[in-house]
């Protein structure tokens, strides 16, 4: 094989690896149950492309997640490695694993989470004062929560806003670190039917506006059906991929 074919074979090859924004390997997860190891996650692989959106679907018991807690870096695999734009996570110490979680991990819960006693402003700079990121924590946060469509709520606080505006406050304190991936946990669970459509509409906006990956655990078919692809998970192993 001649040096320039090796050369362009290279740089394919870390044009692929930089492409990927999620990569799980053989990943497993046990935990102890009497003098037995209960078993959750089998030998789940696969990877996500950056700019994807990936339902992440299962029954409840299925270990979705389980899984779902493991790609976040919020739990570790008991064999099996887990990457995040490149970075092996698998075996980094609690304090490297905050740094990535705070710089290229955005998460968005069910419950949308948001500190009561704080507005909607204070909320989305929360993550801005950990870690170093390079724009004011006040500057970023009007700029998301505008993204958002919220510029005229800055000053409310939770108890002031929708569960639809919650979580959109939700989604731009996720987006505030420009983090390569937003993992989220039955985002719309809490949310009607409108609502929902209506944040699936932004996730979709923000996806062509800010090429971020997103990647979300749902029972929702709805949700699904706006993915470009979905995994699913049964009894802790990959069942199918499309």
């Amino acid at each position: 094989m001649e040096v320039g074919q090796t050369a362009v074979q290279g740089a394919a090859g870390m044009e692929a690896r930089e492409a990927i924004a999620l990569e799980a390997r053989n990943v497993y997860k046990s935990l102890p149950l009497g003098r037995e190891r209960l078993d959750i996650i089998k030998g789940v692989s696969f990877q996500v492309k950056k700019g994807e959106f990936v339902a992440l679907m299962g029954p409840s018991g299925s270990g979705k997640s389980t899984l779902l807690g493991l790609i976040a870096g919020l739990d570790t695999p008991t064999a099996g490695q887990v990457f995040i734009d490149g970075l092996d996570i698998t075996h980094m110490s609690e304090g490297q694993l905050a740094r990535v979680r705070n710089q290229k991990i955005g998460m968005v819960f069910q419950a949308f989470n948001l500190i009561p006693t704080l507005t909607a402003l204070e909320n989305v700079e929360v993550p801005l004062y950990v870690g170093r990121h390079p724009d004011s924590a006040r500057a970023r946060a009007r700029e998301v929560l505008t993204m958002v469509g919220l510029g005229e709520r800055l000053k409310h606080r939770p108890h002031q806003l929708s569960g639809g505006e919650q979580q959109r406050v939700a989604i731009a304190r996720a987006l505030a670190t420009r983090p390569t991936i937003v993992i989220g946990d039955e985002p719309t669970g809490n949310l009607d039917a409108r609502t929902s459509a209506t944040i699936l509409d932004l996730i979709a906006e923000l996806r062509q506006t800010t090429q971020t990956t997103f990647v979300i655990a749902t029972h929702d078919q709805a949700v699904a059906a706006r993915a470009d692809r979905i995994i699913r998970i049964l009894d802790g192993r990959l069942e199918s991929e499309r």
